[in-house]
């Protein structure tokens, strides 16, 4: 391919942040975006053109292969099959596959998937009644229950530990769903990886911080063992070979007590987890996928020091209108990025923007960066 600007447009199902910051990432590269979302003035329409429409109207997404030179998607509510529609009426190129898509957005197909691969997995259990959930908790003393399809940010996982339970955890997930075993871990990592036409290349490990199932911070280098990081480098490849299509996968991870890595879940698109990327590494997830999707040639995964990325999550008790204060420290600090999502409304534990902070070089400590970027967070307030 010969790669020439300004380039060609993409469309992009979705237009939330993950839209809103590729669309800050094609920018410099001569990329034009158009995003296709049902919410008018979406957090992407800020640096994108945006067709409102459902992700699965047919029509809404005709009208974004009719603007786009290529096709992707930020979010798994794309539909695969009209995705794959679009690839043979218009002869479009969409990317990661919608095939990956599918495997990827029912949690128990992707389990399966990966399971027969040989790739390391917390055991789990199909669970379509009371009674599947109650042999799960047989064999495996806890679970996890996940909804197959649908669930992000805790919501869909319901932790179950007594059969009696079983009933109402069914009710709560709302829908077919699988039991995964509880994992005994040390702690919890990720991987992002980019697809190119013929590479695999990953970023270096990052640790995850969760509360309540939301992802809090982010920490690179992970604070663990070379051997530990070599070997979840090794599986996030493993999974990226199985996974038809080119663009960047967020691969999350248990290191266990043990010090195993298994595989908790895979995103098809730029993930929380790669956020740090977009300073703390010298090609951006959002960047890559660009890059990738377009069969552009990829970028650099190198770090360029140690980085942290914490969540700003909204603290408002009701939904309110949106409004950040707080923010004379982070925006006078060195080292200190904001990422401001543009989203309307305020609501309790909604992901509205993250801090980065980075250090000066690598002998800073990721431990004093962490407690920095809590610091500066926690500063923040919601007016």
């Amino acid at each position: 391919m010969t790669v020439t600007v300004p380039g060609p447009t993409l469309g992009v199902v979705g237009g939330g942040q993950l839209g809103r910051m590729l669309g800050e990432a094609a920018a410099p590269l001569g990329v034009e975006l158009v995003v296709l979302d049902p919410t008018p003035d979406c957090p992407a329409a800020a640096v994108a053109d945006q067709i409102v429409g459902d992700f699965d109207d047919p029509e809404a997404m005709a009208a974004l292969a009719a603007r786009a030179d290529a096709l992707t998607f930020e979010i798994e509510l794309a539909e695969p099959d009209l995705l794959d529609e679009l690839a043979a009426e218009e002869g479009i190129d969409v990317h990661p596959s919608p095939d990956a898509l599918r495997t990827i957005e029912d949690k128990l197909v992707q389990k399966r998937t990966f399971g027969d691969a040989g790739i390391p997995i917390p055991p789990f259990h199909r669970v379509d009644n009371a009674a599947d959930l109650r042999a799960a908790l047989d064999e495996f003393g806890s679970v996890m229950l996940k909804a197959r399809t649908g669930g992000y940010d805790g919501r869909g996982n319901v932790p179950v530990t007594d059969p009696d339970d079983a009933a109402d955890a069914i009710e709560a997930v709302g829908g077919p769903a699988m039991a995964e075993a509880f994992v005994d871990f040390e702690r919890e990592l990720s991987v992002i990886g980019v697809r190119g036409d013929d590479e695999i290349r990953t970023f270096p490990v990052g640790e995850n911080v969760h509360e309540a199932e939301i992802l809090r911070e982010t920490v690179v280098p992970a604070r663990t063992t070379d051997d530990v990081r070599a070997e979840a480098d090794r599986v996030a490849r493993e999974v990226l070979s199985h996974l038809p299509g080119r663009g960047v996968f967020g691969i999350e991870l248990f290191e266990t007590t043990d010090g195993d890595v298994l595989v908790n879940e895979v995103a098809p698109r730029p993930h929380n987890s790669g956020h740090w990327t977009i300073e703390g590494a010298l090609c951006s997830q959002f960047e890559q996928h660009v890059r990738a999707v377009l069969g552009w040639p990829l970028g650099a995964t190198t770090r360029r020091s140690p980085t942290v990325m914490t969540n700003v999550l909204s603290t408002v008790s009701e939904p309110r209108p949106a409004r950040l204060g707080g923010l004379d420290e982070p925006l006078s600090e060195p080292g200190v990025s904001l990422h401001w999502y543009g989203k309307d409304e305020a609501r309790p534990l909604r992901k509205m923007g993250h801090l980065t902070v980075v250090g000066d070089d690598e002998t800073d400590d990721v431990e004093t960066l962490l407690a920095r970027a809590s610091e500066l967070r926690d500063g923040l307030r919601f007016d």
